[in-house]
């Protein structure tokens, strides 16, 4: 956790992650470690608590996780947000301009297994050799993930329900329902970069929330230590993250190798795939940066009307993709709190950059926010791409922000005199940090 305060004009800081710790000190902002106090500038907030966003002064803070963000990054938040969207596109007049697209074009069939309907409707489904990976809601880094590899490993998941149901019939208990899990289907033929299995983590950077401005950036290449094989029972062969390749024996020797740039993937499918799969040169940066793009916003768009808003809250979102053998862009997941650490050479470079421009773009919308200015253009907008923003004339921001008190209905509280000091502190302290 990350905390800034100010007094006076002057401003102190608790933190724990690197990168954020090095922007706030070339801020000038020093670092203090009390937890409980309140009168913060701007919290980095990893472990969400509920106490943390009730003390929360709307328009006078800035924190780091919008509290409800398991809309966009638990696995049934963003399931049930997109199937929502899906009905209401198939249920109205669809427009043939819509740039929506269908759930099958890039999200894996998923099951509900909380929900006896939706287990009943998997386990009826799954008949084949067809592989399914089974995933908790909310957990990240790999943790309880299995894979179902053959019907007698349904059928024996399937049975493990029917006891748990037989047993609480039998101790007439109130019903619990089983742990959130999804089960989805497995991407047996991802594309291979040398043989490894991988992914590409991006960035969603919701810079403000009111109004609402979103920002993509490119990311970084997660590959497996070892070759893909869809037969393995070993999870590191599957599952791409630092955490579950640190589990891997060689991970120690080939770290380094584990982490590419996004610019040594494109020259690696320039010259390994453009001419046999008929791809335009650049793929990567023009075709499938343009679809990562598309699909995140579409999962924002599912789930906007469901966050919370108050200026001031702003969130860094990671954004897991898959690209199978035939070129097809899949959405694994997208994360909060993505992991910012730095243990390989690439991320050396990465990490940080994302984390200076995300705090430069945040706390240059929030001061033009207070003081009732256009948003565009940003002078802090360097790597990033804008991706949404509300239109300002709808939101009435030809004057300055007039605050509202009612904090429950998530509406505006009154700046106080702080409040223009902060906007006055963050103008003046220096626009990079490095």
């Amino acid at each position: 956790m990350m905390r800034t305060e100010h007094r006076g004009g002057s401003f102190s800081v608790l933190f724990s992650l690197c990168s954020v710790s090095i922007y706030c000190q070339r801020r000038g902002w020093q670092r203090i470690y009390d937890n409980t106090r309140e009168d913060y500038a701007l919290k980095w907030c990893e472990i969400k608590c509920q106490e943390t966003y009730y003390h929360f002064k709307e328009g006078e803070q800035l924190l780091y996780q919008i509290p409800n963000n398991g809309v966009l990054t638990s696995k049934i938040g963003l399931l049930c947000c997109l199937r929502e969207q899906e009905r209401v596109m198939n249920t109205s007049s669809r427009n043939p301009n819509s740039k929506l697209l269908k759930m099958e074009e890039f999200f894996p069939e998923s099951f509900r297994l909380d929900l006896k309907n939706e287990r009943n409707a998997f386990f009826a489904l799954c008949k084949d050799e067809q592989i399914w990976i089974c995933k908790p809601s909310c957990s990240n880094q790999g943790r309880g993930i299995f894979l179902l590899k053959n019907p007698a490993a349904v059928n024996t998941l399937q049975a493990k329900f029917h006891r748990a149901e037989e047993y609480l019939l039998s101790k007439r208990v109130l019903y619990r329902a089983p742990q959130a899990r999804i089960v989805q289907r497995y991407i047996q033929q991802p594309l291979l970069l040398e043989g490894k299995k991988f992914d590409v983590r991006s960035y969603l950077l919701i810079a403000c929330t009111a109004p609402y401005v979103l920002f993509f950036a490119q990311g970084y290449v997660r590959l497996t230590c070892v070759n893909y094989d869809a037969a393995s029972d070993d999870l590191t062969v599957h599952l791409t993250n630092q955490y579950m390749q640190k589990k891997n024996s060689l991970y120690s020797q080939l770290k380094d190798e584990t982490i590419w740039r996004m610019e040594h993937f494109n020259s690696y499918v320039n010259e390994k795939f453009r001419k046999p799969k008929g791809l335009p040169k650049d793929w990567v940066f023009t075709v499938f940066t343009k679809r990562m793009k598309q699909i995140i916003l579409q999962c924002f768009l599912a789930a906007k009307h469901k966050l919370d808003r108050k200026l001031g809250y702003f969130d860094l979102l990671g954004c897991d993709f898959l690209i199978d053998e035939n070129f097809k862009v899949w959405l694994l997941e997208m994360n909060a709190n993505p992991a910012l650490h730095t243990n390989c050479e690439v991320l050396k470079d990465i990490i940080p950059a994302i984390v200076y421009e995300s705090l430069d773009l945040v706390l240059e919308i929030f001061n033009k926010c207070l003081k009732g200015h256009r948003i565009l253009p940003l002078e802090t907008l360097c790597h990033f791409v804008l991706l949404y923003h509300e239109d300002d004339a709808d939101l009435g921001q030809k004057q300055p922000l007039k605050l509202q008190s009612d904090l429950h209905k998530g509406q505006y509280m009154r700046p106080h005199t702080d409040s223009a000091s902060l906007a006055k502190v963050l103008e003046n302290s220096p626009k990079k940090p490095g």
